[in-house]
């Protein structure tokens, strides 16, 4: 007798009982791009629906947030003023210390994460500080000042810090800053497995964080390698970090469930700008059922093994789930 896998499939509340694989508001972290000025919200033409807005629109934006059920934000933060080693990441009163302190003051129990790099800090568009002779950035010295930016989130009020510049060490480097400050319970999100993508070119709009010259090949990860996109997630959990994250998702979801196996911690994926874009644009050509294939990708991430996923499509899977209640 053959088996009848379909016997499962007849009734649409059977299919709901035997569902392996599903989402809810607690999966979602939603970016947010401070900048900053007064009543600015700037929507991005290669990003429908995403905005760079001022401190007080980001306040606004948490409340509206809140109403969708959506409790965890990343910030994103874009300096009046850029140099050459991103000194508004390093002040107390930069863009990004300034903001975590308005949403936490308007909403204590918004969980805000901070993504700790310094190209959309610096003139020259790389992730920390140049190493001329190689163009590319200088490792070690951009630790240090990796950890004094972290320290300027902690002490801001960060509930959680995200690392995403790929630098050798970063954990163990933030994890004895943070500790040697009291920070002993603050968490770090790694951007453990972060590869060197296109999909990130609409970011860069949004972030104005493009490199001025060469690329970021030196120090995020080639996209034909999974050994070493393993081997990446797997020395910063021993390092450390509290939560995992392979970047972009969509064309990396075999090792999404390579680093799911091969680790314990939990598992982030960053739906990144070039993900989000294509279904936009695909949905305005009319090719596409857009919520349809939306919430279908958002289940392969989960599906893969993600345990959170960071995605501008956030407040639409909020809005859906709500209405199929």
């Amino acid at each position: 007798m053959f088996k009848r896998f379909r016997r499962l499939r007849m009734n649409a509340t059977l299919r709901s009982l035997v569902r392996e694989t599903t989402l809810s508001m607690d999966d979602f972290i939603y970016p947010l791009f401070a900048r900053s000025g007064e009543g600015i919200k700037k929507e991005i033409g290669s990003m429908p629906g995403v905005f760079q807005m001022s401190i007080d629109e980001i306040v606004k934006e948490c409340g509206s947030l809140h109403e969708l059920g959506i409790n965890s934000i990343i910030l994103f933060g874009i300096p009046e003023v850029k140099d050459s080693v991103g000194s508004d990441a390093l002040c107390e009163h930069g863009i990004i210390a300034s903001t975590i302190k308005a949403v936490k003051k308007a909403y204590p129990n918004m969980f805000v994460v901070t993504d700790l790099c310094f190209c959309e800090f610096t003139d020259h568009g790389h992730c920390g500080i140049l190493d001329m002779e190689h163009e590319s950035v200088d490792n070690d010295a951009t630790l240090e000042i990796l950890a004094k930016q972290a320290l300027v989130h902690a002490h801001a009020g960060a509930d959680m810090i995200a690392p995403s510049g790929m630098m050798d060490g970063m954990i163990e480097a933030l994890r004895e800053a943070l500790d040697s400050e009291g920070f002993i319970n603050l968490p770090i999100m790694s951007y453990s497995t972060k590869f060197a993508s296109a999909y990130y070119g609409p970011f860069r709009d949004v972030a104005e964080s493009a490199p001025s010259f060469g690329d970021r090949k030196t120090y995020q990860m080639d996209p034909a390698n999974r050994r070493e996109a393993i081997a990446e997630s797997i020395e910063d959990e021993a390092q450390g970090a509290d939560i995992l994250m392979v970047k972009p998702a969509l064309a990396y979801l075999d090792i999404v469930r390579d680093v799911r196996e091969a680790t314990s911690t939990p598992l982030c994926v960053y739906n990144v700008s070039g993900e989000y874009a294509l279904l936009k644009a695909a949905a305005k050509a009319g090719v596409i059922d857009y919520e349809r294939v939306m919430m279908e990708t958002m289940i392969a991430f989960k599906r893969a093994g993600a345990d959170i996923i960071i995605s501008y499509h956030a407040k639409e899977v909020a809005e859906i789930l709500r209405r199929t209640k």
